[in-house]
């Protein structure tokens, strides 16, 4: 299932309906992804709060190129290793919701992240489940449509961010 791509418009329109106008703050994510016999395959992780399909994600530490922000999360969440790059695969926004209970918006940028070494153990394997999957299987999995696009339009041309 592919979907049409998002415009900025649509998507800033999209960002206000859902948060009005409080600021976004920003994350960022990995992509990570290996080239498997029948193709592109992604791997996923489950969100320690609901266990719904994610990315490794979170917060740029002071002073950290963003994409290598992104690889640094997928090594935590995720015990994965690779090549990240340096050109951001897309972005989305959603509510992320604080341990006070407060919701805030977030824009994550997406690094993709070809990988080479996934190890055996790693910071958070006891929080989450790792999944590969192909590209079709990872659009149908994760829930956030932002995402999806993001996804779609990596497996679409992978090599634009080799």
């Amino acid at each position: 299932m592919l979907t049409k791509p998002t415009t900025h418009n649509q998507m800033a329109e999209r960002v206000q309906r859902l948060f009005g106008t409080a600021p976004c703050r920003l994350q960022v994510a990995a992509l990570p992804w290996q080239q498997g016999k029948d193709g592109i395959e992604i791997m996923l992780i489950t969100s320690r709060d609901t266990g719904r399909w994610v990315l490794p994600k979170g917060w740029p530490e002071a002073r950290e190129p963003l994409c290598e922000a992104a690889a640094r999360e997928a090594g935590e969440e995720a015990g994965l290793r690779g090549t990240v790059s340096h050109r951001e695969a897309g972005r989305y926004f959603y509510a992320k919701v604080l341990a006070s209970g407060e919701e805030v918006p977030c824009e994550v940028l997406v690094f993709p992240l070809h990988v080479d070494r996934v190890a055996d153990r790693w910071k958070e394997k006891r929080a989450r489940t790792r999944k590969w999957v192909s590209c079709a299987d990872a659009i149908r999995m994760v829930n956030e449509p932002d995402l999806c696009q993001v996804i779609a339009g990596f497996c679409a041309a992978p090599q634009k961010f080799a």
